[in-house]
């Protein structure tokens, strides 16, 4: 059974794309593509699920065409609209320098220089220009500037958060 906490959130399916069972997925990361993935995770009636993906191409930076294995119809498609996409931390390359987006650090543990382990994500809020991490009831500004080091093997993010921010959430 996949738990939420191996996962994390990288689009949504939008609609369907014409009669062949085809869907528009609507992404934040193209992570499966880099990684050659067979199948990505959808969150269906509150469990997630693989699927496996017979094709996909590109249509821009954000939305890709996906044909799901034994999704032949664009009725069988249609039930797939408005579904979650996710992608496990397993099968997410080391990607160095390069940036990857918010959702990635989703069941990261966050510990600050100063007030020590703050807990681990549980969600990524990225509705609004200014993204934050919800660890508990606590909010923290997802940053790069507050972001000391990363530990990608571990799932540790390293924060050297500002004096008072966590006051803030009091």
């Amino acid at each position: 059974m996949i738990r939420e906490e191996e996962i994390y959130r990288i689009g949504r399916i939008t609609r369907t794309h014409g009669v062949k069972g085809e869907v528009a997925l609507q992404f934040t990361d193209d992570v499966w593509d880099r990684a050659e993935a067979d199948y990505l995770v959808l969150c269906i009636d509150g469990i997630f699920v693989p699927f496996f993906m017979e094709e996909y191409r590109f249509r821009s930076d954000t939305l890709a065409l996906v044909k799901f294995l034994d999704y032949d119809t664009a009725d069988q498609a249609r039930e797939l609209c408005g579904v979650e996409v996710w992608f496990p931390h397993s099968l997410t390359p080391d990607r160095g320098d390069e940036p990857c987006s918010w959702a990635y650090f989703t069941g990261f543990l966050v510990e600050d220089e100063k007030a020590g382990r703050l807990g681990t994500i549980d969600y990524v809020d990225d509705s609004t220009a200014n993204v934050l991490f919800h660890i508990g009831n606590t909010l923290v500004p997802a940053a790069e500037d507050f972001i000391a080091d990363i530990d990608h093997s571990g799932r540790v993010l390293h924060m050297c958060l500002p004096e008072g921010l966590l006051s803030l959430n009091e």
